[in-house]
């Protein structure tokens, strides 16, 4: 038997928040960023002359059974088109036919949308990039994008669904332009250290610096990093922060070459986690989430590819045209 208990508690202290004014910002090339967000929506940017010149493959493979028609470009421009207007593949081959009608290409065929569906499972994608040829900074995060499954009503209704599940998008950003220079599609079960050879394999240029968070610090993470500081015969500066609670991995009398994660951490010790971060520039690795943030505001954050295969094409095209569009131009801000 529950009963109302009359006894009157002391009212709660309320703590004082000190709050901060936020900064306000403004751009300084809004003309110039206001023409490359006009030019996002013309589709001559997602198909070329290059493209329409190399759309019908010309010659056979000599394998058995038939050649494929189109090239390999031309799924990709297709595939673009769809992700940047976000269709389905039946409404992407009906704007497809329409656009090559209006440009008098009919005589060009279009993809059957089940052609589309088969060969984006074997597509290879290239996240293309101009190369600045200087030694960059990466930062390094990974986010979610759902894939097809129950929805999350059902999970709030009758639990965890073992069908509900996502992939995981790991992307490697120049922190200077914001261009997309490494990306790797996983299952939500492989961790994000992993994969950090894979991101740095795709990476031309020379690295001066690496910012990653704390799922970085792990010894594998730091042997890639030492061996590719040796590949590339110049100094990598690493801002991994180490966890809560993390220790000296090896002694300060030691003969062996110090460590850039114990060092980090003893400078974190000294003058605080806050600070250390300000002092390394550990604040830029946000431009990672906020490349991850463009890409779901721009794209989706669903994929509708069925198999993982596909469902990395769909990424890496996202990941692709991200990188035209950052190319056409970008928001230069001043603080006021």
């Amino acid at each position: 038997m529950k009963t109302k208990n009359n006894t009157r508690r002391s009212p709660k202290r309320r703590r004082s928040v000190k709050k901060t004014k936020k900064r306000s910002y403004r751009i300084r090339n809004w003309r110039e960023y206001n023409a490359s967000l006009v030019q996002r929506g013309s589709v001559t940017l997602w198909i070329d002359q290059a493209v329409l010149a190399g759309w019908v493959n010309p010659q056979r493979t000599g394998r058995r059974g038939a050649s494929n028609t189109y090239t390999d470009a031309a799924i990709v421009a297709a595939l673009t088109l769809k992700v940047v207007y976000r269709l389905p593949l039946r409404a992407t081959i009906g704007l497809l036919d329409s656009l090559l009608k209006l440009m008098r290409l009919e005589q060009l065929p279009v993809p059957h949308y089940s052609t589309l569906c088969r060969r984006q499972k074997i597509l290879s994608v290239v996240v293309a990039r101009p190369a600045s040829g200087e030694a960059i900074h990466v930062v390094v995060d990974s986010t979610g994008c759902k894939i097809y499954g129950e929805g999350e009503w059902k999970v709030r209704q009758h639990g965890i669904s073992k069908r509900r599940t996502w992939r995981k998008l790991h992307l490697a950003v120049d922190e200077a332009s914001g261009q997309i220079v490494g990306a790797v599609v996983t299952t939500n079960d492989v961790a994000d250290s992993a994969v950090l050879l894979h991101l740095l394999e795709q990476v031309e240029e020379p690295i001066a610096q690496l910012s990653g968070d704390g799922s970085y610090d792990k010894r594998p993470c730091y042997d890639t990093l030492t061996k590719r500081q040796e590949e590339q015969a110049r100094p990598l500066r690493v801002t991994i922060p180490p966890r809560k609670g993390a220790r000296i991995w090896q002694h300060g009398n030691s003969q062996e070459e110090r460590l850039a994660r114990d060092e980090n951490l003893r400078r974190m010790r000294q003058v605080g986690r806050a600070q250390w971060k300000e002092e390394s520039g550990y604040h830029r690795r946000s431009l990672a989430e906020t490349t991850m943030f463009r890409v779901k505001t721009i794209f989706g954050d669903k994929l509708s590819a069925r198999g993982f295969e596909a469902q990395a094409a769909e990424a890496f095209i996202r990941c692709a045209a991200l990188n035209t569009m950052t190319e056409l131009g970008m928001p230069q801000s001043y603080a006021l």
